[in-house]
């Protein structure tokens, strides 16, 4: 089997477990196999979903030293990939089809060195071409950063 058939069948079996998330919360089986799944940038970032739902995504990433500036903080750039991830995420599953981000407003409220960011996505607006995302990351309990993302549906 070549990798571009075998990428195929992972993207396959995440959208099978997306429409799934539209009907209702995935459960701990599922949410290990779109994890141990991931591709892509999700993947570089080491993002794990905790929660996904119709109406709330949940997801996590432990910091490491390739996601910090220089000066050993969490990069700015880190916390807005968090939120366009979770947020779209959220938006594709609230609309049962793929979605793009249309614009990610992010607010850095507290820098983080180290730990676990956790990114909770709720809707402000889901309309039928599209939809506002609140997505707050928190580190330790604590706000650190707030976004606001609007997603298009591409169907």
């Amino acid at each position: 089997m070549n990798s571009s058939h075998n990428a195929d069948k992972t993207r396959d079996k995440l959208a099978e477990l997306l429409k799934l998330a539209h009907e209702r919360p995935l459960d701990t089986e599922e949410l290990a196999l779109l994890n141990e799944n991931a591709v892509g940038f999700d993947a570089t970032l080491g993002l794990r979903y905790t929660h996904i739902a119709r109406g709330e995504v949940r997801a996590e990433v432990t910091v490491n030293p390739a996601l910090l500036q220089p000066w050993g903080l969490v990069n700015g750039g880190v916390f807005s990939s968090i939120a366009e991830s979770v947020g779209s995420l959220a938006g594709v599953v609230q609309a049962g089809e793929v979605v793009v981000g249309g614009n990610n407003n992010t607010d850095f409220l507290k820098s983080v060195k180290a730990g676990v960011i956790e990114a909770r996505a709720t809707p402000i607006h889901t309309g039928r071409r599209s939809q506002v995302w609140n997505v707050e990351l928190r580190h330790d309990g604590q706000l650190v950063a707030l976004s606001k993302l609007r997603t298009m549906t591409l169907g």
